[in-house]
């Protein structure tokens, strides 16, 4: 699949930052975030003809230029490893073409052609000097379209990200949610600290030779694998906690087949931070607000009941080591030994470490901007081993996940039985595309 490139060009915001407004403080957990994008691809097919290329083009910058200016700290460049400037730069917007069509794509999505959709490396190290925001919309020689946006780490966790997108896409279909104003006062909870702008170098992903596969549990699946996943400690396990599970389990197999000896396993999970706070903060409050917690399984743990226990777990233990602290005026302090702890449970070879991020409740699907919701949306994948992207499917209640391993692993991985029983690898990517269709 080709994918060229016609025109890039900077989009900055409709009205200037006030100056008092000209630097953006970082918020801790802003400093401790990888150095890199988050990036997002939403597929649009159903078009009608009055909507032209040129059309979907302007609207898509012209709306992307107004809601800059609410979210203006995203306009600007990384001053330090304190602040932003607020400068005005703008948002990098890529308009492209690509030879196939949309419908060739979606029937075998393909990680590494997904990728061409995007408009910089997911790891790029531009983003500590470049643009915060970058889009890329590609336009399908069938009418189809994909939009990829990529998002600075250092300024947007999950449901940042999805903040700005329905932002975004309201002020392009021109509906009340563009009003909507996002709120910058994380810092004033988590301050930033004295501390180098990249994150530690124990919890650093590690590159390998890696293979990417999609993995798809429809609704049934899903609903079966959570009765199966119950015990006594866990009586409802959730449909994120069933998936990761099980995804954990045969990757954490794989590992033990390639390997001479029985290893310790360690999954570290996201959770939101705004939810959990003794004053809740709302949901449209802007920066990366994602706490981290470990869960562990030894060589006897590779069921999926004491998985989905191990899980549990780990989330209720954050919750009682640092969770409580976030009211208490001590919230840097928490994050900070939080960050330590996991750094102090990878001492080098003698640990496999899996990282899984969920995408799922957060409403990728209902994003119309004026020409209908999605036909799909997926999260790219970078390059790093034993990672796990997770989110709902179309239908609200499957899961797809995007899976990377190395090469060995993933030989063992896409042939184990109780995954090929509860999932799919690599279907098509949505049923709204008829066999007959011209898309």
């Amino acid at each position: 699949m080709a994918v060229e490139i016609i025109t890039r060009e900077a989009v900055k915001p409709s009205s200037p930052t006030p100056d008092h407004l000209r630097e953006f403080n970082l918020r801790l957990l802003d400093q401790l975030a990888p150095v890199a994008y988050e990036p997002l691809v939403l597929f649009y097919s159903n078009f009608q003809q009055k909507f032209t290329v040129a059309h979907k083009s302007e609207r898509l910058k012209r709306s992307l230029s107004e809601t800059l200016s609410r979210f203006y700290p995203l306009a600007g460049r990384i001053k330090d490893d304190a602040s932003i400037e607020c400068n005005d730069f703008g948002a990098v917007f890529v308009e492209a073409r690509v030879s196939c069509l949309l419908s060739k794509l979606l029937e075998k999505p393909d990680a590494e052609v997904i990728r061409k959709l995007i408009p910089i490396e997911i790891e790029s190290p531009e983003e500590l000097t470049g643009s915060l925001v970058l889009v890329q919309a590609n336009f399908f020689a069938c009418g189809g379209l994909a939009i990829g946006v990529c998002i600075s780490h250092k300024v947007a966790d999950p449901v940042t990200f999805s903040t700005f997108i329905k932002a975004w896409a309201a002020a392009a279909f021109r509906s009340g949610d563009s009003t909507v104003l996002p709120l910058f006062n994380a810092s004033s909870v988590f301050p930033p600290q004295n501390i180098p702008l990249a994150r530690p170098a124990a919890l650093e992903f590690i590159r390998d030779r890696c293979v990417t596969k999609r993995v798809v549990l429809d609704a049934s699946k899903v609903a079966a694998l959570q009765v199966k996943a119950v015990s006594e400690s866990v009586t409802c396990p959730t449909r994120v906690e069933a998936v990761t599970a099980l995804i954990w389990k045969c990757a954490m197999n794989a590992a033990r087949s390639n390997s001479e000896h029985l290893r310790y396993s360690i999954l570290s999970q996201s959770v939101n931070l705004r939810k959990k706070m003794v004053r809740p903060l709302p949901e449209h409050t802007i920066g990366n607000l994602a706490g981290y917690f470990a869960s562990c399984a030894t060589e006897c743990e590779v069921e999926l009941q004491s998985l989905v226990r191990q899980l549990r777990k780990g989330l209720q233990d954050f919750g009682e080591n640092y969770l409580k602290k976030l009211g208490k005026d001590k919230a840097s302090m928490a994050i900070c030994e939080s960050f330590q702890e996991a750094a102090s449970m990878l001492p080098e070879g003698t640990v496999d470490f899996y990282v899984s991020t969920s995408f799922c409740r957060l409403p990728f699907y209902g994003i119309d901007f004026g020409w209908g919701k999605p036909t799909w949306v997926t999260i790219p994948t970078g390059a790093y081993k034993n990672v796990a992207s997770i989110m709902d499917a179309k239908d609200g209640k499957g899961i797809e996940a995007w899976v990377t391993l190395t090469e060995d692993d993933m030989a063992f991985f896409e042939r184990d039985r109780e995954l090929l029983a509860a999932a799919s690898f690599d279907p098509v990517a949505s049923d709204l595309i008829m066999p007959m269709s011209s898309l």
